[in-house]
């Protein structure tokens, strides 16, 4: 179940993110490795915390269920609005990623299909940000008339439409509608896809690595690294997945820390063999962001490989769009359901019984985010609030802890206070670096908390007080 959560769009994106940078943070290089450790380090903290409260609290539900418990409704809403933003914008992020390695795939069918398709124009397939860090990237003029790059402006306003990433979730989200359901067998099918390809990268792409490739071990040095470390983050989302079957587990107390712990070695050792073979495939600045992996086997002219990568990642995406998506009307419905939110977000389609208006609302939300927002700083923005969810789960351990220290706790975590307050002091430190190393998604990230305080002073205090009368 571990590595079903953890393993997905970090290892077949983000790690190229990570690696190279972007315009507004710097490249970790070859010591990725590095910042993979950090971040898995952080995630262990918490995610044991996490892991306390699942079993402690016996409700199924997430993090906004859990602070509703123990910190009262106003907390709960912040959390509730923060997951919000980690499901939504996190699924902004696997959209950009699946539109990499589709476009990826259509290369392979150059000769079948005609060349519109397979080379379309940038502007088509890219946000207006990444068409410009292509062009600064590459040194062309953003207003050529080239057919494949061929901005189109408006009124002096760069046009630019990710079409592959809004179809695939336009797509999702009419399934939904339909009533797409998850299964264990589904789930256990794209494990094995998942780490059946990267697998196969790995052991492959070992026979193409250049030692020297991976020098300078860390270009951007430290800096280099704590950024990395922030992207690389997204790649260990998902341990509430392990956490919340704490009650279901016969023995928690032994159970989770090695269904935790194990995710989290086997997760990293897998991270840190893939991030050794791409950067000793190729150069570090020819590594691609949006599909590393297919990217670099059609580099060493394994296009045909490049083809299987691209489409096992395509089927990996793919579920965990659904799933995002999935998770996202689910913190909707049940903020709605505690008379936060409009009741009638909440109304069920007669013929599918599914909750279609909020169903459509959140799939409209990364709709019209995957026009403006990149990879890079939706990944960054998902991140800020899984940080922040992470820290509010390590404090309630520690007001648990003193307000109630008799309640029945099935798992407790190790060396506590130490080990909750170390989560706590990690998080808020990749979080307080990010934001004064500059860049848009920590302002993007107060505004939304912003409009989440007024949406709560403004409508949802004063509408949970009339349901309560």
């Amino acid at each position: 179940m571990g590595v079903s959560a953890v393993v997905g769009t970090g290892i077949f994106t983000i790690i190229g993110s990570a690696i190279v940078g972007s315009s507004e943070s710097a490249g970790a290089g070859t010591a990725v490795v590095i910042s993979m450790l950090i971040a898995a380090l952080a995630s262990l903290f918490s995610a044991l915390a996490y892991s306390e409260i699942a079993a402690m609290i016996p409700v199924a539900g997430s993090a906004y269920t859990f602070t509703y418990a123990a910190m009262g409704e106003f907390m709960a809403w912040i959390v509730g609005w923060i997951l919000m933003l980690e499901y939504a914008i996190g699924n902004i992020t696997v959209a950009t990623a699946w539109s990499g390695y589709f476009v990826n795939l259509l290369k392979g069918f150059k000769h079948i299909l005609p060349d519109f398709i397979v080379n379309c124009p940038l502007w088509l397939r890219n946000d207006f940000r990444s068409m410009y860090a292509i062009c600064e990237k590459y040194d062309w003029n953003v207003h050529d008339k080239m057919p494949f790059l061929h901005l189109p402006f408006g009124m002096e306003i760069p046009i630019a439409v990710n079409i592959p990433a809004v179809f695939i979730v336009l797509l999702l989200t009419i399934l939904l509608i339909q009533g797409v359901k998850e299964s264990t067998r589904a789930a256990g099918i794209m494990v094995f896809v998942n780490l059946s390809i990267i697998i196969s990268f790995v052991l492959v792409g070992a026979n193409y690595v250049k030692p020297e490739n991976w020098m300078p071990f860390a270009p951007n040095g430290f800096e280099g690294i704590l950024a990395g470390t922030f992207i690389i983050f997204f790649a260990y989302i998902g341990f509430d997945a392990i956490s919340t079957a704490a009650e279901e587990t016969k023995n928690p107390q032994r159970d989770l820390p090695i269904a935790i712990i194990g995710t989290l070695v086997f997760c990293t050792v897998l991270y840190v063999s893939v991030a050794l073979v791409l950067t000793g495939m190729i150069p570090i600045n020819d590594i691609d962001t949006q599909a590393p992996l297919a990217h670099a086997m059609r580099a060493i002219g394994k296009d045909w490989y490049a083809g299987a990568i691209s489409v096992g990642a395509l089927c990996a995406l793919t579920s965990v769009l659904l799933v995002y998506q999935l998770g996202t009307t689910r913190i909707f419905y049940a903020i709605a359901r505690d008379n936060f939110l409009p009741q009638n977000i909440m109304a069920i389609h007669k013929k599918h019984k599914t909750p279609h208006i909020i169903t459509w609302l959140s799939g409209a939300i990364v709709m019209l985010g995957s026009l403006f927002m990149d990879l890079n700083i939706s990944a960054e923005l998902c991140n800020y609030g899984t940080f922040a969810s992470f820290i509010i789960i390590c404090i309630e351990v520690l007001i648990l802890r003193k307000t109630e220290p008799n309640r029945h706790r099935p798992f407790k975590v190790p060396f506590c206070p130490l080990f909750p307050i170390l989560g706590i002091v990690l998080c808020s430190c990749f979080m307080l670096y990010k934001g004064f190393s500059g860049g848009d998604s920590s302002l993007y990230f107060l505004l939304w908390i912003v409009l989440g305080l007024a949406i709560y002073i403004g409508y949802g205090y004063k509408n949970k007080r009339n349901h309560e009368e």
